[in-house]
C-alpha cells in the first residue's frame, strides 16, 4: 500500500485538517488532526483511525500503523498549523 492510498483511507474514513504518513508500505507512522477527536482520549483516536482501515490491519495489507493524534487546537499549540490534507 502507498502513502497516498493509506491518507484516501484514512480521509475518506474521517474528516481530517492534516495527515502525514512515513513507512514502507507496510510498516507506517502517522500524524493526523482532526476536529472529531475533541473530547476522545488517545485509545478512542486511535480506535477511530483504525477504524478507516476495515480489514486492512486483520489482512497484513498495512502490517504496523503507530500515530500521533491531535484536535486542531492542539496542532496549533505544537507551533504548526493545520495545512490540509498534507
Amino acid at each position: 500500500m502507498t502513502a497516498d492510498e493509506l491518507k484516501d483511507l484514512i480521509g475518506a474514513g474521517l474528516p481530517c485538517e492534516h495527515i502525514t504518513l512515513e513507512g514502507d508500505g507496510r510498516h507506517w507512522y502517522a500524524t493526523i488532526v482532526s476536529a472529531e477527536f475533541e473530547g476522545q482520549r488517545a485509545i478512542q483516536r486511535h480506535q477511530r483511525v483504525y477504524a478507516t482501515l476495515g480489514t486492512r490491519m486483520q489482512t497484513d495489507e498495512v502490517h504496523a500503523l503507530s500515530m500521533k493524534t491531535f484536535t486542531p487546537a492542539e496542532w496549533a499549540a505544537q507551533g504548526v498549523a493545520p495545512a490540509g490534507l498534507n
